[in-house]
């Protein structure tokens, strides 16, 4: 691509971005939803978030793991144990983080 090109194709993602984003901008109301949708809403960043991570856990270059020397299955359980014990994402974080690097570098899974 030429430079032309490239800053015509950054413009025009620019455009896209602001035109969609500011439909929930430009009403001088709230647009009515209905209460089935809003309750559905509630649930779409935990899905998103589960349908990123979850194959980041159990897939290897697209295939499933096959053994269970895997820090990423320890790691993910060792967060999702601490998250149900005290409720804190930063704890989560550091517990996962922790145990997926002593078991990648302590035992070299």
């Amino acid at each position: 691509m030429t430079g032309w090109e490239t800053a015509l194709a950054i413009l025009g993602l620019a455009v896209i971005t602001v035109l969609t984003r500011s439909f929930f901008l430009i009403p001088e109301r709230e647009l009515p939803m209905p209460a089935w949708l809003r309750e559905a809403l509630r649930y779409a960043p935990l899905a998103a978030l589960c349908a990123v991570v979850a194959p980041e856990i159990v897939l290897t270059q697209g295939q499933l793991i096959h053994t269970w020397q895997d820090a990423r299955l320890y790691a993910a359980a060792a967060g999702a144990a601490w998250f149900w014990w005290r409720r804190g994402i930063l704890g989560t974080i550091v517990c996962g983080t922790t145990v997926m690097l002593t078991l990648r570098l302590g035992l070299g899974w």
